[in-house]
């Protein structure tokens, strides 16, 4: 079993995935920010890290996609590989802080990866607003997400729902995490868990 938890930057994907993990007994796979040795430098100047960054992080998303699938366990992914492809990336393109030349090679890799890889039984989708992402990366203080642009979240928002109104491979739930607190409320994390255990009963 292969679960992912998709959203933008502050949607709260690691305090789900966490919670998750505990709940139903999965292995965790977390996104590589603390040992990340491109992410404080990009925050500070995207233009010159945006390819370094996006191809460490796909990279290291590969890599945990092989192994959980060679591993045999129930396993639950902060954040997939797709999410680099179709929203990280081409949004650096667009916003000109990504060339052309380095975004070609970018998604000849990608796409030569993904024809090795199988996507999640299920893909949770965090939804969450600008004003709700801005309010959490506030809350959890790292100090190189100060600079974070909201034209930048914005952009990356649009992308996120154009990605997801036409994701077709395999079981999809969306939360909305502007009218839920599931880190804070049980009630609210007992509805998810609810819901996940309705889309995972179809796969048997």
């Amino acid at each position: 079993m292969h679960v992912a938890v998709a959203g933008n930057i502050g949607s709260g994907k690691t305090t789900l995935t966490e919670l998750l993990s505990k709940h139903f007994g999965w292995e965790s796979n977390f996104e590589d920010v603390d040992t990340n040795p491109y992410l404080e430098s990009f925050y500070e100047d995207m233009q010159r890290w945006s390819f370094n960054l996006q191809v460490y992080f796909l990279n290291s998303r590969f890599r945990q996609i092989i192994a959980i699938r060679e591993s045999g366990k129930s396993v639950i992914q902060d954040r997939t590989i797709y999410e680099d492809a179709q929203i990280f990336a081409p949004n650096l393109h667009a916003m000109n802080l990504m060339t052309s030349r380095d975004f070609n090679n970018y998604k000849s890799l990608f796409n030569l990866m993904s024809s090795f890889i199988q996507p999640p039984d299920l893909l949770i989708y965090l939804r969450a607003s600008v004003p709700t992402l801005v309010r959490q990366i506030q809350l959890r203080g790292r100090e190189y997400e100060e600079s974070i642009r909201l034209d930048y979240l914005k952009s990356l928002n649009a992308r996120y729902e154009e990605w997801i109104a036409t994701y077709n491979q395999g079981k999809l739930l969306i939360i909305d995490v502007d009218h839920i607190d599931f880190a804070n409320r049980p009630e609210d994390l007992g509805t998810i868990i609810d819901k996940i255990n309705a889309e995972l009963h179809g796969l048997f």
